[in-house]
């Protein structure tokens, strides 16, 4: 039930078939009510619903959105676009979970690729394997590396060391595989078929008249009221009025000769000039305060000036004004909170470094986040995945439970002497047994039913080959994720995204990510554990 979505004679889910496990192991009394409750680790628990709450957060901050921009911006092609996926997808995993990142760019590089006429599968390869690469190099990057984090003691600087060279390495073979793979499909030139033909561009009739008419060209018209029109337009209609005069009576007349013409011109000039004629006012002038007036005169076209000048700002404008005042207001509320999100998270992780508790700082992290959001916290909690963490609780208690049976223990008595990590043929088969059982029984029961017992066998030769075995449990546990669909989380999620995608769907078949999930997983697994051992 950890390994299927849903079993056919019992479809309820990986959280509920861990819950029923943890209640056979009590109710068959393998594990007594009290052991039931000291196997579940809080400070996993802990530590994941912290990190939880801070991808929520910069989810809401939009770091995910500027991570599938930079997807996209000034891409060269379909290849330098499978490159970026990969790199993008496995550094983000790295920081904020790989489910995280796989939940957020799946529909995201579901409708580049569409967009661009390419075909969505290696795009979707790209995504879940390099986020399941790129979650191995931090103990923050996917559940069981919180399960060996925690256990261990390893500190995340040292964790970080120990894989990140292999994650990179890991990466871009994976990154190369992927090219290598698709490379004929990635070839293929965009599709122009049915497209436009090429010529000026062709715009639509209302965004002509948005573009004539634009606010920032009417502003002095629409800045004005009723009356103030009317009274710019009276001068005009005065002389479109005497002009339309004239014009009548040179209708109404036969002009048989040239002097009739001449004198119908020069007539219809003296009236246009007549109403452009200088106006006499008289304005008192307030300086001596006494009956002495002043005159001045303007034209027509001056008086017009004037009034829109001299016009009050109309109500509309003020309005419009406090408007974007707000706006403006807004954006840099939301630029200050942006900042401190990022800022936090920022903190965080060199907390992390520093070599703090790893639970309690991410816990702090996640309260300072929801303190500083001054709203309540109910919406952003909502979000959190309680199901998984009920998940882990139940499983540790039946990882604990079949602990106590000794079938685990007898097994391991059997490969132990083979799988000693001071020699080549012991590292191998520890990591083929890895391989295995991470696909068999999900990689985070993996690393629990194997962590102390690896450990206990290496810390036999040296301490330094104790940490050392931890690592190659966090990498081949995390990297064996990509061998089927159904080895990791994030590829389920990957598949559920792109099949629910709404005008983008495709779907990720069980024998399409096998075919390209088992050479792989077994190079980048390879090459990644030479560096993990020399380290």
């Amino acid at each position: 039930m950890a390994v299927f979505p849903t079993v056919p004679f019992m479809p309820v889910g990986r959280t509920a078939g861990s819950l029923l496990g943890a209640m056979l192991m009590v109710l068959f009394r393998v594990i007594s009510p009290e052991d039931a409750y000291a196997a579940i680790d809080l400070p996993i628990v802990g530590l994941l619903f912290g990190t939880m709450v801070v991808s929520i957060f910069l989810e809401r901050a939009d770091m995910f959105k500027y991570l599938g921009n930079l997807l996209s911006w000034k891409s060269r092609g379909s290849k330098d676009l499978l490159f970026r996926v990969c790199i993008v997808s496995a550094f983000a995993s790295a920081l904020f979970t790989n489910d995280t990142c796989c939940v957020v760019l799946t529909e995201f590089i579901l409708k580049v690729a569409r967009q661009n006429n390419l075909p969505p599968q290696p795009f979707l390869l790209a995504l879940a394997t390099s986020s399941n690469i790129g979650s191995a190099a931090t103990p923050i990057g996917n559940p069981q590396n919180l399960v060996i984090a925690v256990e261990s003691g390893i500190s995340f600087g040292q964790f970080l060391l120990g894989i990140f060279p292999a994650m990179i390495v890991g990466v871009l073979t994976n990154a190369a595989i992927l090219l290598l793979y698709f490379w004929k499909y990635l070839s293929v030139e965009k599709d122009q078929e049915g497209g436009q033909p090429e010529g000026p561009e062709v715009v639509a009739d209302d965004e002509v008249t948005s573009h004539r008419f634009t606010p920032a060209r009417m502003s002095h018209v629409s800045s004005l009221s009723p009356d103030d029109v009317d009274c710019i337009s009276e001068p005009i209609i005065r002389s479109n009025s005497v002009s339309t005069s004239v014009n009548e009576n040179l209708r109404s007349r036969s002009i048989n000769s040239e002097a009739d013409i001449q004198l119908a011109i020069k007539s219809l000039r003296a009236s246009s000039m007549s109403h452009e004629m200088v106006e006499v006012s008289t304005v008192p002038d307030r300086r001596d305060e006494g009956a002495s007036s002043r005159k001045f005169t303007r034209t027509a076209s001056q008086q017009r000036s004037v009034i829109i000048e001299d016009l009050p700002p109309s109500p509309e404008s003020n309005e419009e004004k406090e408007k974007e005042a707000e706006v403006a207001e807004k954006r840099w509320k939301i630029l200050v909170w942006k900042t401190a999100v990022y800022l936090i998270t920022l903190g965080m992780l060199v907390a992390l470094l520093m070599g703090l508790n790893m639970s309690w700082t991410a816990i702090t992290a996640a309260l300072v986040l929801l303190a500083l959001d001054f709203t309540d916290a109910q919406a952003c909690l909502e979000k959190v995945s309680y199901s998984l963490l009920i998940f882990f609780c139940g499983m540790f208690i039946t990882v604990d439970g079949f602990n106590k049976t000794g079938i685990p223990n007898t097994l391991w008595e059997l490969v132990e002497p083979y799988s000693r990590i001071d020699s080549a043929k012991g590292v191998a088969l520890l990591a083929v047994v890895i391989l295995i059982l991470s696909n068999v029984a999900s990689n985070v029961p993996t690393v629990l039913l194997l962590g102390t017992r690896v450990a206990a066998s290496a810390a036999a030769i040296s301490h330094d080959s104790e940490r050392k075995a931890w690592l190659i449990l966090a990498w081949v546990s995390t990297v064996a994720g990509n061998l089927t669909l159904l080895g990791s989380a994030a590829n389920l999620i990957v598949c559920e995204q792109a099949r629910r995608a709404q005008f983008f769907g495709y779907n990720l078949t069980f024998w399409s990510h096998l075919r390209f999930g088992v050479p792989s997983t077994i190079v980048v697994a390879a090459i990644g554990l030479l560096i993990v051992i020399s380290y």
